[in-house]
This record gives structure tokens, C-alpha cells and sequence, in this order.
């Protein structure tokens, strides 16, 4: 009995201790979270800002290979 209320009071007390235990800043994983969505953001602006170079490019390619001639 005494063992029982001594466990419950160590609970209680466990439970409160966790409560009051602030974590501050960020983890590592959370800043990974934040560099995957930047750099996700950052590629898709890249395609639309250079969308009609990189047209233009695979365009000069496929022309080279079916031609099957020097391409400069």
C-alpha cells in the first residue's frame, strides 16, 4: 500500500516535472525539414525562371540527334 502511494506520488510528480520543462529552439531535424522545403522552392523557380532556355536547349539536342550532323 505504501509502495503503491509512494509510485503514484512519484508519477504525479514525473508527470508535472515534464509539464513544466520548456524546450526552447529548433532541432536539427526541423532546420533539415526547413532547407528541403527552401531548397525544393528554390529548384521550381530556377525551372520557371529559365523555362525557355532549357526548352530552347533540349530542342538544340533533339535537333542534333535526328539530323545526326556536326552541331555546334
Amino acid at each position: 500500500m505504501i509502495t503503491d502511494l509512494a509510485l503514484r506520488a512519484l508519477i504525479a510528480v514525473q508527470g508535472l516535472r515534464s509539464k513544466m520543462v520548456r524546450e526552447d529552439g529548433q532541432t536539427l531535424a526541423e532546420y533539415g525539414l526547413i532547407m528541403a522545403v527552401i531548397a525544393v522552392a528554390v529548384v521550381v523557380l530556377a525551372g520557371i525562371a529559365f523555362r525557355s532556355a532549357i526548352i530552347g536547349s533540349f530542342d538544340s539536342s533533339r535537333e542534333c540527334l535526328l539530323n545526326s550532323a556536326s552541331c555546334t
